[in-house]
């Protein structure tokens, strides 16, 4: 058997910064990765970017030595992504900052609207049910986390959190503090207004919800397997006959619904930017589909069916 010689330069400075010997010609990338990790511990595998070109895109770890377009003799480029963080550590601190920073301003404690205010009850059914709503969302996040989710990537860079808390938890202070306060003023139609928003928000709850167990049914447990999703048994997957990110759709539709629900301009901006982020996403998915799979259904749309 031909073995490979691969040599790893650093993607900036061109410097070598390892020569690894004899290496199987069916080695993957994530193996190579752990090689170079033992000449140069402080960067650990989650922390490389092992690429073909200094400007070129990352490999992925399971691609295979052999099957790259390179010669015996192979050089590769390395760049440090940074410290990294788990996904699901990143995701159990921006939904448990949410929930707790909600129920703060829902319980009206003193600091916040002031002692003559302090533990008081609002008297406006809605108040209630937006807390009952909004912590239901969170709680629900925080559960898929642990017991739905199936991450393609291990990490993530550590300086993100910092980023996607201060989102997550300043909005939640934001639209709490308005939703929460003594002179909040119930939607200008009433319980009915309340009632139909209300079900807006649960029925996508439930639609997000359906999304994700569908994904998660895609890829079996420690595979990175991609799979084109396809509408299952369950009418709340039929989305994916016109959309390829579903789970965006009804996340949205949610919050849409939460805005009806409250009548609150800070929850209407929150909608409006998570809109806008999300459609980010969704639009590069779609593209990452299409890119891959050449039968890709050709009627979907990213995240608003047959215009977005």
């Amino acid at each position: 058997m031909k073995h490979y010689e691969v040599e790893i330069l650093d993607a900036r400075t061109k410097q070598k910064l390892s020569f690894l010997d004899k290496v199987e010609p069916n080695a993957t990338i994530g193996e190579i990765k752990v090689m170079f990790h033992k000449n140069h511990a402080q960067w650990y595998p989650a922390r490389q970017s092992i690429r073909l070109d200094p400007k070129g895109k990352s490999l992925r770890d399971e691609e295979i030595l052999q099957n790259l377009p390179v010669g015996t003799t192979a050089t590769l480029y390395f760049r440090d992504l940074g410290a990294q963080i788990g996904w699901v550590t990143v995701f159990l601190t921006e939904y448990a900052g949410p929930l707790l920073i909600y129920l703060l301003f829902y319980f009206r404690l003193p600091f916040i609207y002031g002692p003559k205010y302090a533990f008081t009850s609002s008297p406006h059914s809605v108040v209630h049910l937006a807390a009952a709503c909004h912590s239901f969302h969170y709680i629900k996040r925080l559960l898929e986390t642990l017991f739905v989710h199936r991450f393609s990537h291990g990490t993530m860079p550590l300086r993100n959190i910092f980023k996607n808390c201060t989102y997550y938890w300043g909005f939640a202070a934001w639209l709490a503090y308005h939703i929460n306060h003594p002179l909040y003023t119930p939607p200008a139609y009433g319980d009915k207004q309340v009632k139909i928003a209300f079900a807006i928000f649960l029925l996508c709850q439930i639609g997000n919800f359906s999304i994700h167990v569908a994904l998660r049914n895609l890829r079996p447990a420690g595979s990175k397997t991609r799979r084109i999703p396809f509408p299952t048994k369950n009418p709340f997957t039929w989305l994916f006959l016109v959309v390829s990110c579903p789970n965006y759709t009804y996340e949205v539709g949610s919050w849409i619904g939460f805005t009806i629900m409250t009548q609150c301009l800070p929850v209407g901006m929150f909608t409006l930017v998570g809109f806008i982020q999300m459609a980010i996403w969704a639009n590069s998915k779609h593209r990452s589909y299409l890119k891959d799979f050449r039968d890709y259904p050709p009627l979907r749309t990213p995240i608003v069916p047959f215009i977005l």
